[in-house]
This record gives C-alpha cells, structure tokens and sequence, in this order.
C-alpha cells in the first residue's frame, strides 16, 4: 500500500523546513511567493491531502458534529437529518449519526461514544435523551441543541415546531366539523413532545366548551408507532368516539390499518389527523389530514444554531410554526 505523503516529504524536496511548508498550505505566515509557488506545486503533484485528525488536534476542532435520533427509520427523522447535512455540508462539516431505538442506556452509549470522538457539537432529537439526561449532556462541555424538546441548561438549546398550538389546530379542525367525542393517541417514549399535543388538544377542547373524557385518550407501552396505532385503535373503538387526533403520522398509519380490518371505514364512521406531514401521507387511502412541520427546515436551524454557538454567536431558541394539512380523512360525523 502506498505510504500517505507528510509535510516532512514535501519539506526535503522543496529544501525548506517543516514550518514552512505548513504556513505555506495554510496560507499563512511570511515567505517569497516563489517559495509558497514552489511548495504547493510540489505538494499537488505528490498527491498531498491533509491529515483531518491531526489538523483537528491543532485547531482543538474536529470539524464533526454528532447527531442523536431514535431510528434513521422514521421519515421524520429523515427529514431533519437532510436539512442538517445541507447546512453541514456546506460549512464543511461531518454529521455522525447515532440512533438510540428507544432504549434509555442506548442511548446514553450514543452519546459517551460521540463524546469520545469529540465531536465539536451535538444536535439531540430523541427526546428521552434531552429530557432525562440534561446533567450528563451539560457535562460533555460542547454545545448541545435539541430538537422538539426545551430543555433549560447550560449547554442546551432548542429548535421547535409550535407543537401544542399545531395540536389544538388539529382539534380545533375536528371540532369545527362538529366532532365532540375526539379521542387523543399519545407516545410513550416521547414524554415532552406527547405531553405538549395532548395538551394542545385539550386546550382546543375546552376553548369549544368540552370537556376531555379520560376514556378517549389512549398511549399503549409500544415502542412502534405503527403498532401503538393498532392498539389504541382497538381499545378506544368500543368507546365509539368519531375522531382521533394521533400523535404522528406513523401511529395514525396504524390506527387505519386496525379500522381497515375492523371494517371501520375512514373517514365515513371516523375521522382521523395525524401530526408531522410525512410524504406518504399524501398517498394514503383515505389521504391523511396531517399538521405540517417544516422538518428540513428544522433541521437546517439546528445545524445553524450549533454553527453560531461554535463561533461564539449568540443565539436563542426558536419555534417554528405548524400548519394544518387537510385532506380526505376527515369529514363530518356521521349522523
């Protein structure tokens, strides 16, 4: 194999010292433009590139920013991963991406492993991992921005979706349809952002006068949205409500597949939203009233931030707004 070319190599064939050549391929430091001429030219033709980690170990950077997701599965996720790697990419920066599958010491291991690859910041959207484990974050020493999840600290800030009003937009919607018995299908392993739509939710319910019924609320212990939708849908049709607000697109995904098989017909017997605004919403059968959040952008932002936070910026968290979606699975209730 090929020995990778030094600066040592370049420093004998250029006949100068090796603090030369490095101010020269930095460009900096006094010489004769001849000199630097002569050194550059002969570092091109021997193929010279730099040493990353040994640069990083001069500038105390790595140029690599760690990025903590529950699975790279959910289109969610995806979406934001994009925007970070757009605005990464163009600040040449390396994104490493860790994914925490719901599982709390997963997730820590995660955050240890980045931490010993010193990655210069981190970017969290698990959001067990912000919530719970905000001491251990704030002890990494780099700065930290959350996705989805305002967490007070130190080291932490955050990019958000105005969830709780996108939620009580959600409701609202059902309720302007002339719903009154919506049910509510909750994360959970995603405490904050679950707890703020179901509280968007029942703030829309007692805005209209109604009063949330405990029955109508439903967050089985599953760690897969899909199947949380299966569940809840089959422990909350008994209790015949005529809407569902579901936390996100993948659960409400799940709550038409147990109606399909149940032979409960959206949105005909029961009208369903769901939150996020994925692609395959728009592909669905019935398509998915959904509330929209400007995943890309969300991602973009964060990576923004941690950017501005690297060059001693001041910054402040940000909220996006939400919008609602509406499409063929909701109408009004049936008579």
């Amino acid at each position: 194999m090929k020995n990778r070319v030094s600066i040592k190599d370049i420093a004998q064939l250029a006949g100068v010292s090796h603090s030369t050549v490095s101010r020269a391929l930095q460009g900096t430091g006094r010489m004769s433009e001849e000199t630097r001429e002569r050194i550059l030219t002969i570092a091109e033709e021997l193929g010279y590139t730099p040493d990353a980690l040994a640069q990083s170990l001069v500038r105390g950077r790595t140029k690599t920013v760690g990025v903590v997701v529950t699975t790279i599965a959910d289109p969610f996720v995806a979406g934001i991963i994009d925007g970070i790697e757009q605005v990464a990419g163009d600040a040449g920066y390396t994104v490493i991406l860790g994914a925490s599958h719901m599982d709390p010491e997963r997730e820590m291991a995660v955050v240890e492993n980045l931490r010993q690859r010193r990655v210069d910041a981190v970017i969290v959207t698990a959001s067990r991992v912000g919530s719970h484990y905000t001491e251990h974050l704030q002890r990494f020493g780099v700065p930290i921005v959350l996705v989805n999840n305002m967490v007070e600290g130190e080291y932490l800030y955050a990019i958000a979706c105005d969830q709780r009003e996108g939620a009580r937009c959600a409701t609202r919607h059902l309720l302007e349809l002339g719903h009154k018995r919506i049910a509510y299908v909750g994360s959970p392993f995603r405490e904050h952002s679950s707890q703020e739509r179901q509280q968007g939710y029942e703030d829309a319910l007692h805005e209209a006068g109604v009063t949330p019924d405990p029955s109508l609320i439903s967050t089985p212990p599953l760690t897969q949205d899909v199947a949380v939708g299966r569940r809840a849908f089959q422990e909350l049709w008994p209790q015949r409500p005529t809407a569902i607000f579901a936390y996100n697109d993948l659960t409400a995904i799940g709550i038409m597949l147990a109606a399909r098989e149940m032979r409960v017909r959206i949105p005909q017997d029961i009208s369903l939203v769901g939150f996020d605004d994925i692609e395959v919403t728009e592909y669905v059968t019935p398509p998915l009233t959904t509330v929209h959040q400007p995943r890309q952008a969300m991602g973009r932002a964060a990576m923004e931030m941690a950017l501005g936070l690297l060059h001693d910026e001041r910054v402040q968290n940000q909220r996006l707004a939400c919008r609602l979606v509406v499409r063929a699975s909701t109408q009004a209730p049936p008579a």
